[in-house]
């Protein structure tokens, strides 16, 4: 997504300006995801009478947090009874807000949304490559310590064999050498060496202490050749992508509690249970027919305008009227798949035994990462950890799997990274396959370069009385954020629309 422009710095510098909606103008908004709530909520600011249609029982959206009690049945009719802890709980979407997500920072204040830190960077956390050390985790300060160390070296190198007088000005060649000592942690002949120096950076075999053994014992650095075996260096690209960068966030009490917040500011606006069946406009105004699943009911509601949140691979199975070229936009943008797994432990041992307050260990296995709960440090109560954060190929294979299936792959895998405490203090799990998700089919929308180029900006434009709104038609894409951007960008487009009519 960061390749594709889809994940930087955003673009809100405060909330649409937007008032003098035509007396008894009306707005019906599809989807009670945050795109759609916030929509309804600064439109009934401008003046319009605005109803919302949510096929679920509740609102938010993938804004979503299973709790101890919940119940959720994924497509194919698995029923997973969620039986965490009271106060622990999964995100199955999103689960971090970058400090640059202004929009979002901002309605969470708004809102009254209380927020603490998450933990994103953690040095004492492991990388585990089934190709290096043995398949035996390392923590990540070590590797990144010793690829940063043996990259000045050969670059000091470099420079003494003049390798770089093309590229470099002889008076900054000197300053370059000692940016790199520094840098990498090199001794004084510019080697990248086992000493207090190298330990400081990578950690020690026995840290300082008081009293007669007091003195630290320093390390031995890794070889190179098993350095780049582990490929940390996708570890350390992956803190420096920009939405990763700390300091990042979390709502208190789960991620669920944004939605449940934007939900009170238009809960006069919203039914639930409404399945739309068909979305029609004409010269006269928007008519969605939908149905009442609880009672099968077919019901109908009329606007002037409509504003649809629906991911986009639910809308291509809804009967419409929407302009050919939009239809063939709808139509042209799959959705990546993902599964999260969350596991209930019966003793945070990651903080007793391991030293680990938060942040994310990261493996070449199928489960891509495991990450600790960033809330109740040093308690003594049961935690929940993220145990996989499938993707591609991977997320496809444990889709595949029952829900049972998958708590079990994500236990063996898991396990490497903490061999005996994991089985030991395993009590209960959930998952969330989103490709089996009914109301998403999917985690987020994927666009490619040639689709972005080329029906991008078919789907936002305002197709005579609808707008799409949502993170598939942001450049902020698969984030929260950019469904927030999209929405208020498209009530803006839509009220000058209706001015202009």
């Amino acid at each position: 997504m960061t390749t594709l422009g889809h994940a930087t710095e955003t673009q809100f510098t405060g909330p649409p300006k937007l008032s003098g909606a035509r007396p008894g103008s009306s707005v019906v908004v599809l989807g009670a995801g945050l795109a759609g709530m916030l929509a309804a909520y600064e439109l009934t600011k401008a003046g319009y009478k605005v109803r919302i249609l949510e096929y679920q029982n509740r609102a938010g959206g993938r804004n979503w947090s299973l709790y101890g009690g919940d119940t959720y049945t994924e497509l194919g009719g698995a029923t997973q009874h969620v039986a965490f802890q009271p106060g622990n709980y999964l995100n199955p979407g999103p689960w971090r807000i970058p400090f640059h997500h202004r929009t979002l920072l901002h309605y969470c204040r708004a809102f009254g949304v209380a927020l603490e830190p998450f933990i994103q960077f953690n040095h004492n956390t492991f990388v585990h490559n089934t190709n290096a050390f043995g398949g035996k985790p390392q923590r990540f300060n070590a590797l990144a310590a010793d690829y940063e160390g043996h990259v000045a070296e050969l670059l000091g190198k470099a420079i003494d064999k003049k390798a770089l007088d093309e590229d470099v000005k002889p008076e900054d060649l000197d300053r370059l050498k000692e940016a790199l000592r520094e840098w990498g942690t090199l001794d004084r002949n510019m080697k990248y060496s086992k000493g207090l120096v190298s330990s400081e950076h990578r950690g020690f075999i026995r840290p300082p202490g008081g009293g007669v053994n007091g003195a630290p014992l320093p390390s031995d650095p890794f070889a190179l050749d098993d350095i780049l075996d582990s490929q940390v260096r996708k570890q350390m690209a992956f803190y420096m992508n920009q939405e990763f960068q700390t300091t990042m966030f979390q709502p208190v009490g789960g991620m669920g509690m944004i939605g449940k917040a934007f939900a009170r500011q238009v809960a006069p606006l919203l039914t639930y249970g409404a399945k739309v069946t068909t979305l029609m406009q004409d010269k006269t105004g928007v008519t969605v027919t939908y149905t009442d699943t609880a009672t099968g009911t077919p019901h109908e509601a009329k606007a002037d305008y409509c504003v649809c949140t629906i991911p986009l691979g639910i809308l291509n199975q809804i009967g419409n009227n929407l302009s050919p070229h939009l239809r063939e936009a709808v139509s042209a943008v799959p959705y990546t798949s993902g599964v999260k797994i969350g596991l209930e432990m019966r003793r945070r041992f990651w903080e007793e035994d391991d030293y680990i307050y938060g942040g994310h260990s990261f493996t070449n296995q199928e489960i891509s990462l495991i990450s600790y709960p960033n809330y109740d440090y040093f308690s003594n109560r049961p935690g929940v950890l993220l145990g996989a954060f499938a993707y591609a190929n991977s997320a496809l294979r444990l889709t595949g799997l029952s829900p049972a299936e998958r708590v079990e792959v994500a236990l063996k895998q898991g396990s490497v990274f903490h061999p005996r405490a994991y089985r030991e203090n395993y009590m209960n799990g959930a998952s969330v396959a989103w490709s089996r998700v009914p109301w998403t089919l999917g985690c987020c929308a994927r666009w490619t370069e040639e689709t972005q180029k080329k029906y991008y900006q078919t789907l936002v434009a305002v197709d005579d009385r609808v707008v799409l709104a949502g993170e598939h038609a942001s450049y902020a894409g698969c984030w929260m954020e950019g469904a927030l951007l999209s929405s208020l960008d498209a009530i803006t487009r839509l009220h000058k629309r209706a001015q202009e009519a």
